[in-house]
């Protein structure tokens, strides 16, 4: 991110940078929402700042720059010690961020180690952590809104299981690659199966076709995400070295899962304690549309989540649906026949669409208005 004085109205700084130029410019932080950021080396210019009103969200600063900013009438919130994450973060996540250490093994990541974190304080009960939890998660809401703002954005949903090296994985590649050469920007469940073959297919979007062939070949020696973690996002990261300059997309995984790990083709890692909260916002921040791939329970339940607020339109004109594989949503789970009852004779019955394969999907798309 360029450095650029604060946005959202000019009253929010998440960045170093951001700090630097709003200083710089102003002359004055009054006002402003400082959000996780270190200022640590910045003493000078809160001394000589005035912080009337300002609120600081887990800046790490020396005791001085403390005293002074609460003097002027300032609000402090300190970093809470000893989280293996940042409740008051202003930005998504990165893989490498998410998968640091991994050469140590993937229980040693912060992505892991927040999980156990997570497992742990859930069966306390505690009320401290269940705020924490909640502090995080409305951070990284915003800074989603903030990192998807004027984006089109296609959500590709489908299972977990889908394995590396099949042709199911190869085909879900192939659609986030081509929705991202359409301008799209991809969102998924940021999960393994069909979520990292969309991602990686965004991933490989800037590159010739015969990279993501190439890719697979090195995927196909980790198919799945067990028995081992780490050798499934070593072989991830071992593709991202190879190829470092890919598409941007967005993963928007949860704790809830802790099981399954995020995918590292994501350029952008949204991940929630909270379900309920990232499934809804998955689905809402699709605004482009929303493709199903073939998938279990966890798919039927985004169909139909995201089904409602189209058939009440509660979240304005409905927004396209299409769901990919006729058998499967036919007769091995028949959903397509409840969701066309659903759609009669209500605006999004011309915005929901069932084709035989996902290279259909980017016309279909066009033609529901995505």
């Amino acid at each position: 991110m360029p450095a650029h004085a604060a946005h959202h109205n000019d009253r929010e700084i998440e960045t170093l940078e951001e700090f630097d130029a709003t200083v710089s410019a102003r002359g004055s932080l009054a006002g402003f929402r400082v959000q996780a950021v270190d200022l640590t080396d910045r003493t000078r210019e809160l001394l000589g700042t005035d912080t009337a009103g300002a609120v600081f969200l887990g800046c790490p600063m020396r005791e001085e720059a403390a005293a002074k900013i609460g003097k002027d009438g300032a609000l402090v919130f300190p970093p809470v010690p000893g989280l293996p994450f940042d409740p008051y973060r202003g930005l998504v996540y990165s893989p490498d961020e998410l998968f640091a250490s991994l050469a140590d093994g993937y229980e040693t990541t912060p992505d892991a180690r927040a999980y156990a974190w997570f497992q742990q304080t859930k069966a306390d009960g505690d009320i401290y952590a269940s705020m924490l939890r909640a502090v995080h998660d409305d951070s990284v809401s915003d800074a989603l809104d903030e990192l998807l703002s004027g984006a089109r954005v296609v959500g590709v949903m489908g299972g977990h299981a889908m394995r590396r090296g099949t042709e199911a994985y190869a085909g879900a590649a192939r659609l986030g690659r081509e929705l991202t050469r359409a301008g799209f920007t991809v969102a998924t469940g940021g999960g393994p199966g069909a979520m990292e073959a969309a991602n990686l297919g965004a991933y490989a979007a800037p590159y010739d076709d015969e990279m993501l062939a190439d890719a697979f070949q090195v995927l196909a020696k980790a198919p799945g995400f067990t028995p081992s973690i780490t050798d499934w996002a070593a072989a991830a990261f071992e593709v991202r070295t190879r190829w470092p300059k890919g598409g941007r997309s967005v993963g928007i995984p949860t704790w809830f899962y802790g099981h399954e790990p995020p995918n590292p083709f994501a350029s952008h890692i949204a991940k929630y304690f909270a379900n309920a909260t990232r499934e809804d916002g998955l689905l809402a921040r699709s605004n482009a549309g929303v493709v199903f791939l073939p998938g279990a329970a966890g798919t039927v339940q985004e169909i139909f989540d995201n089904a409602t607020p189209n058939y009440y339109e509660s979240r304005g004109e409905p927004t396209p649906m299409v769901l990919v594989d006729r058998a499967h949503w036919t007769e091995k789970l028949p959903t397509w026949p409840l969701l066309q009852s659903l759609a009669r004779d209500r605006s999004m019955e011309s915005r929901i669409a069932l084709v035989d394969r996902i290279e259909e999907v980017p016309e279909a798309l066009k033609r529901l208005g995505g």
